[in-house]
């Protein structure tokens, strides 16, 4: 495969074969020989041969070998004559991360830290196939959770119309409906909600290490030495049973319409075929229950640190963004808008300044966007960059990136040892099993440090803080 140098932070595979479009890496030299070799680069190839496909098929720093469109993985298709494909958003369907502020300084959490993950872990169910039994939902709640998202949880309490206002696109997709959602999936929705999940779902409490940009800090209202807590969850075992039914539909869909693919795992449909419609009202039921999924989480989050610290410590939520979702937008390509459904697969928005989806408070500075990195090290806090707008779709990577399989980390790590090794770094970590883990070892993931200067040197996001973990709660 060739692969040409565009500059520092940017690769290009030129169009070749059935590739309708190049494809473009963004990477540093370091990032890009670690996976020159690597079968996420076909993968990028392959999304490059889609009908309708516009611009370039797009791969960000924290690229990996993912189901169909690699994990971090962006493309668009033209709404009259593209295709949606499952692959290009995922199993765990609006996977994201949210944001909430504090009120309070490293100082006034340190001999707290046991109660409050002790409390959180009490809290929020956390692991494979935990459930939620003071939360079962019927099943005209599981039709309002997928119709309208956040907006379901605060209007049982919990939560602010605040939290909706500071949520993408308001924490509800529109179009999400049960019609093409199977009695399987609804069941799995009923007791989980509100529920953390395993893999690398996280709560964390973290303290803020690092002010890049001042004036965006404080617009986001960061400060160095405040406390956060960020939730990565998505929408559980109802969003994944929704990809794989559909997956199975559009596979009987692809070779009906007769698109022709480099990779089975790519199935597609016309976006406006009546298989296309239904897996992305579907798609967006499932991402409008992990909106809420988070809102709930928020919710429980508030009520521990109100138990701990009393009832007027505020946890404002400063953002809250999805990735793995497929969204109607509009562009401008080549000087005129265009109608495009965006895939982004382990990826997320990053809108600059300016944007009218941004909120208020923050359209002057640009989105918030969170990239976590493994629970031994640190996150970063940026925000969207104009030049996102112009090369990818508004799109910015969603993490450090795996380096190492779950497999190989397993051989490589156990469990015990890491929680010891982190003990030492001050960090406290809760887990429903030792096995995620090992799974999640900071060593299975990139720097995500290299991760972050390649996206703001490219001019995609600009670094805004970094905030180190002092409590870690995995499934």
């Amino acid at each position: 495969m060739v692969i040409e140098r565009i500059d520092d932070f940017r690769w290009r595979l030129p169009r070749h074969g059935g590739m309708r479009v190049d494809g473009k890496i963004f990477a540093s030299a370091a990032l890009f020989d670690a996976i020159k070799d690597d079968p996420c680069l076909g993968q990028v190839r392959n999304v490059a041969h889609l009908p309708g496909i516009v611009g370039e098929s797009l791969a960000m720093p924290d690229i990996h070998w993912g189901y169909g469109f690699p994990i971090g993985g962006v493309a668009a298709f033209d709404v009259d004559e593209g295709v949606v494909s499952p692959g290009g958003v995922g199993y765990d369907i609006n996977c994201g991360v949210r944001l909430l502020t504090t009120d309070l300084r490293a100082k006034d959490v340190t001999r707290h830290l046991t109660r409050l993950a002790t409390e959180l872990f009490q809290a929020v169910p956390a692991g494979v196939g935990r459930k939620r039994d003071d939360l079962r939902l019927s099943q005209k709640d599981i039709r309002s959770v997928a119709e309208s998202g956040a907006a379901f949880a605060v209007s049982r309490g919990l939560g602010t119309a605040g939290d909706l206002e500071h949520t993408e696109s308001a924490g509800r997709i529109k179009g999400g409906r049960l019609d093409h959602v199977s009695a399987r999936a609804i069941e799995r929705a009923a007791n989980q909600l509100g529920t953390l999940g395993a893999g690398n779902h996280f709560i964390e409490i973290q303290r803020v290490h690092r002010i890049h940009e001042e004036h965006v800090a404080a617009a986001f209202g960061l400060a160095i030495d405040q406390i956060v807590i960020t939730i990565h969850t998505g929408s559980r075992g109802f969003g994944y049973q929704i990809c794989t039914d559909h997956i199975r539909a559009l596979d009987q869909a692809t070779r009906r319409y007769g698109i022709k693919l480099p990779d089975r795992q790519l199935v597609s449909a016309p976006i406006d075929s009546h298989e296309g419609r239904a897996y992305l009202s579907a798609m967006a039921a499932a991402a409008n229950f992990g909106f809420a999924n988070r809102q709930v989480i928020s919710h429980d989050v508030r009520q521990v640190f109100g138990s701990v610290f009393g009832p007027m410590t505020k946890a404002r939520l400063l953002y809250d963004v999805a990735h793995n979702i497929a969204k109607l937008e509009t562009h401008d390509i080549q000087g005129r808008p265009r109608r495009l459904c965006v895939h982004r697969k382990g990826a997320t928005r990053a809108f600059g300044p300016g944007h009218p989806e941004i909120p208020a408070a923050y359209r002057n500075v640009g989105q918030p966007v969170f990239i976590p990195g493994d629970m031994g090290r640190r996150s970063f806090v940026l925000a969207g960059r104009a030049g996102a707008l112009e090369e990818s779709f508004g799109s910015c990577c969603h993490g450090a990136g795996r380096v190492m399989s779950r497999k190989r980390a397993l051989r490589a790590r156990r469990g015990e040892d890491l929680l010891r090794e982190l003990a030492k770094k001050g960090i406290k970590v809760m887990s429903a099993g030792r096995r995620t883990l090992a799974e999640e070892a900071p060593e299975a993931y990139k720097d995500v440090r290299e991760v972050v200067d390649t996206v703001h040197n490219a001019g995609l996001a600009v670094r805004v803080a970094e905030l180190k973990p002092l409590v870690v709660l995995k499934g």
